[in-house]
This record gives structure tokens, sequence and C-alpha cells, in this order.
């Protein structure tokens, strides 16, 4: 099967937030459809903070998508970028939409002038052999490390690599 991949604007919000939410449920990222209107909302403001491609099949069906983060990295020379967010259907999987997908998205940022790509991968994902397969290396000494700014989410917090999963806060 082949697929399109198409750069998304706000116009397709309403078509894009069933595909967010499947992936959230997927992932157990807890949000509403109210949340993530906003931050897709958001997404498509100047300066624009990242770009959003929609996945389809030559015939329109909605596969999937990619949305990425802008950034910038002395290391790296220059404006990066962070796959946020990376989901494929599941009747899509293994037929070609993620690879064809992220190397669409490769090759449109490294034409708008991206130095690098990131993205993080969680341990046992079986994605892991497709990212290297497509270039994506591990870091050595390396370990993406989060804070919530503002108001902190009570209840769940980090855990060190290999210090077992995130237990609720006393």
């Amino acid at each position: 099967m082949s697929y399109r991949i198409v750069r998304a604007g706000a116009d397709r919000i309403e078509e894009a937030l069933p595909l967010v939410a499947a992936f959230h449920v997927e992932e157990g990222v807890e949000a509403d459809d109210a949340h993530r209107r906003r931050a897709l909302a958001a997404l498509f403001t100047e300066p624009c903070p990242g770009a959003f491609w929609m996945i389809e099949t030559e015939g329109g069906e909605e596969a999937g998508y990619i949305c990425v983060a802008f950034g910038w990295s002395i290391e790296f020379g220059g404006r990066d970028g962070f796959v946020d967010e990376f989901y494929v259907a599941p009747a899509h999987r293994g037929r070609g939409a993620g690879r064809a997908a992220l190397r669409a998205v490769a090759e449109a940022l490294a034409a708008e002038g991206l130095a690098a790509l990131h993205l993080e991968v969680e341990d046992g994902n079986r994605a892991m052999r497709f990212y290297e397969s497509e270039g994506f290396a591990w870091r050595q000494h390396y370990h993406l490390m989060s804070a919530p700014l503002g108001a902190r989410p009570r209840g769940r917090r980090g855990a060190r690599p290999g210090a077992g999963p995130i237990t609720p806060s006393s």
C-alpha cells in the first residue's frame, strides 16, 4: 500500500483529534479532547513551535500522524526537531506507512535547514529496530529527563533508568 504524507495546518485539527486520542489511549496519556484541541491549535500559531504531518492512504484514509517540536541545539549546530508523537493506526502498521512518513518528514525538515531530529522510545518498544534502521542511534551516557513547569502534576513521579516503574507520590 502506498501512503501520502501531508503537512497539516489548523484546518486538520478535527481530523487529527481521533488519531491523537487513539495514541494517547495506547500510551496511557491522560488528556481529554479539549486539552488535545488546545495543544494542536497552539502548534499552528506563529512563531511556529513545530509541525504536524498526517499519514494518509492514497484513497484518503487517515492512517496516522507525526508531530515534531522545534528547538535549537548548540551541539548539533542549529535548529533541531524532537518527534513529540508518532502514531500509525494498527491497521497500517508493518505496511510501510511509518517508514514513508519518517523519511518524508526527515527530508522536509532537512530541506528547511534542521540540523538534527531526535526521538524517545520506551524500553522494549518493538519500533526500536525500525528507528535504528532509519539512522537513529542510541546516545551513550544520555537519558531523557523531564520536568513539568508551572503547576506540578500530583500522583506520579519519574524514576531513574532501571529504578523500576513510576510509583505514586506520598
